[in-house]
């Protein structure tokens, strides 16, 4: 099973960009401790609803808690270079404390419609 929890903070704002379908991804970077004085960073994607969400209540600080799935991205660079990247795809984003920007007194947990175990989500 691949499951991940992480808790930490954005290093800036989310950035959306869409697939060639029109659906909206939300990418960011989120700082977390990974030892005693050491913090480490993991790029986040969202999906769909989840992704609008985050490019409306998410920005550079905020801190929040992902439960996701870890994925290995890989490339090859313009100079030939094998690349690779492990990443979180967000299953559900919880807001521990953000600046308010876009809430209307409600807060609380997001779901993504990603479907891992052939259930629908709980929403």
């Amino acid at each position: 099973m691949n499951t991940c929890i992480l808790t930490g903070n954005l290093g800036a704002d989310p950035k959306i960009s869409y697939t060639s379908e029109g659906k909206p991804v939300a990418s960011f970077n989120l700082a977390f401790k990974s030892g005693k004085d050491k913090t480490s960073w993991i790029k986040i994607s969202a999906f769909n609803k989840q992704a609008e969400v985050c490019e409306q209540y998410l920005h550079k600080g905020a801190k929040i808690a992902i439960t996701g799935m870890l994925d290995l991205d890989r490339w090859e660079s313009p100079e030939g270079e094998s690349k690779s990247m492990l990443k979180a795809i967000a299953n559900s984003i919880e807001f521990i404390k953000t600046d308010g920007r876009g809430f209307n007194g409600e807060g609380g947990n997001i779901h993504d419609d990603i479907d891992t175990n052939g259930e629908a989500p709980p929403y």
